[in-house]
């Protein structure tokens, strides 16, 4: 009988901790995720993206959106936010199957996609061709353009020289309008600030403007 009683008395302290174990969980993964994208953060990608590309080939990917601040400026910081939460589906859908996919702040987003050098071109053409596609807001089809740069590498390769890489790439693409462009190699072809190529943000030459 007292044990009866005991196991009665504990069965509400076990369902308390449970839930709460639960709870807990989904706040640290919430906290893992960009609230307007519903995508990791930069940290949470790095995570994931080291143990990825430490076991397999993959191409790295960097996108920066075109026309993003005009957009914001015409049409309000609402427009902006659609704009970011379109390319978040795009990104997301891209990888629902293999890959990774996250917001690393701003406009500029990045990806870890299985891809062959004989394949990657193809891939960014059809990824491009899906981020410059029109979203809905309020009734208005708007479009903003993307710049999207790619490296592909091989097992244990180190993240952060494939991502410098990617932005590399990115910025060439960006500088003849748009596009992608996918870079042969991983060693950095222009000159580097503070750990980033100079002219980007967080660089001695960099602005805080998105393009």
């Amino acid at each position: 009988m007292n044990a009866t009683v005991a196991a009665l008395s504990a069965a509400p302290v076990a369902l308390g901790w449970a839930v709460h174990h639960v709870v807990w969980r989904r706040r640290i993964e919430a906290a893992r995720r960009d609230p307007l994208t519903g995508l990791p953060t930069r940290a949470a990608f790095e995570v994931k993206a080291r143990r990825r590309l430490a076991r397999s080939a993959a191409a790295v990917v960097v996108i920066d959106l075109d026309g993003f601040k005009a957009l914001n400026d015409a049409y309000g910081h609402a427009a902006g936010d659609a704009a970011l939460v379109h390319t978040g589906r795009v990104l997301a859908d891209r990888v629902r199957h293999w890959g990774l996919a996250a917001r690393l702040g701003g406009d500029e987003f990045a990806l870890v996609l299985p891809a062959t050098a004989r394949d990657v071109r193809r891939q960014m053409h059809f990824l491009h061709a899906r981020l410059v596609q029109p979203f809905d807001y309020e009734g208005s089809a708007l479009a903003v353009g993307a710049s999207i740069g790619a490296v592909v590498t091989q097992p244990g390769v180190d993240l952060s020289a494939a991502l410098r890489r990617a932005d590399e790439a990115m910025y060439a693409a960006k500088e003849t309008g748009g596009g992608w462009f996918v870079s042969v190699g991983l060693w950095p072809a222009l000159p580097t600030v503070n750990g980033r190529r100079d002219g980007r943000p967080g660089t001695a030459g960099g602005t805080g403007a998105a393009a």
